[in-house]
């Protein structure tokens, strides 16, 4: 190419440049381990969860069983605090939440929304994506443990003993407890989630299976079993403090609405 066509062409190669260079610098930079984010004003906040392994699990119950490692290949997202009533209310007031669970006289507003089924839990989910363009779910089993328990393998994720002071549930210090706590009424674990022990039981995606035998390795959801059945994890307020332990899990069907069940919600990140 003699040098004329070449200055000929320099004016298309630099607009080139500058609109490659433009685009990346608009394009959104990638969520880290430990960033705390929003996808809109009025969304849930949520944390992104580093990549790792765990030994999912206990030796407590044979519902727990048996231990098995497990390995998150990519960080995700997760709600850092159970959906509020006042997240749930936009979701009504959207006509995309067909139901509106009573408060029981405890408030809404910051309180975790119970009375929730695991179907009504996916309503939620759709109007968020929708509402935000990006694609929400609700954690796997496995996800859930692995953020409750921030590194640890002890019962507790701060410890052997369930203590005073740590989370909402019966026998976790103090009078026994009779309704839930707004979100975030005590200290977040090492990955910066709140209530993932006692206040409102959380619904997951999985399938129940009495066991883990056969269960995935990888971290993903169980989508076999007894899948009118969904997990519960976390316990709630209404609970001893056994079943608040990072490992305990229990199961409802799926359309059933109860008032200590709420959850909160996930997503990929890139």
């Amino acid at each position: 190419m003699n040098r004329d066509r070449r200055l000929k062409f320099l004016p298309i190669l630099l607009c080139l440049f500058l609109a490659a260079t433009l685009a990346r610098a608009q394009a959104p930079a990638a969520h880290k381990p430990g960033e705390v984010f929003r996808d809109c004003p009025d969304c849930a906040e949520m944390v992104v969860v580093p990549a790792g392994e765990f030994d999912m699990g206990s030796a407590d119950a044979p519902v727990e069983g048996p231990i098995h490692r497990v390995a998150i290949a990519n960080p995700f997202a997760i709600g850092r605090r159970d959906v509020t009533f006042a997240e749930w209310d936009l979701c009504v007031a959207a006509a995309a939440c067909k139901f509106s669970p009573p408060d029981h006289g405890w408030g809404r507003a910051d309180r975790p929304v119970i009375e929730i089924s695991w179907d009504d839990a996916k309503d939620f989910i759709g109007w968020l994506s929708k509402k935000t363009g990006q694609t929400y779910r609700l954690p796997s089993e496995a996800e859930w443990e692995y953020a409750a328990r921030a590194g640890s393998n002890s019962a507790y994720w701060w410890g052997r003993e369930v203590g005073a002071g740590h989370a909402r549930c019966q026998d976790c210090g103090g009078e026994p407890a009779r309704q839930t706590a707004p979100v975030g009424t005590f200290r977040p674990n090492a990955f910066g989630l709140y209530d993932t022990a006692g206040n409102a039981a959380e619904w997951v995606q999985d399938c129940w299976n009495a066991s883990y035998r056969g269960a995935p390795a990888d971290g993903s959801a169980w989508t076999s079993g007894d899948c009118g059945l969904r997990v519960l994890r976390g316990g709630s307020f209404a609970n001893k403090a056994v079943a608040v332990r990072s490992a305990a899990r229990f199961r409802y069907d799926e359309d059933v609405r109860y008032y200590a069940n709420g959850f909160r919600v996930a997503r990929d990140v890139k």
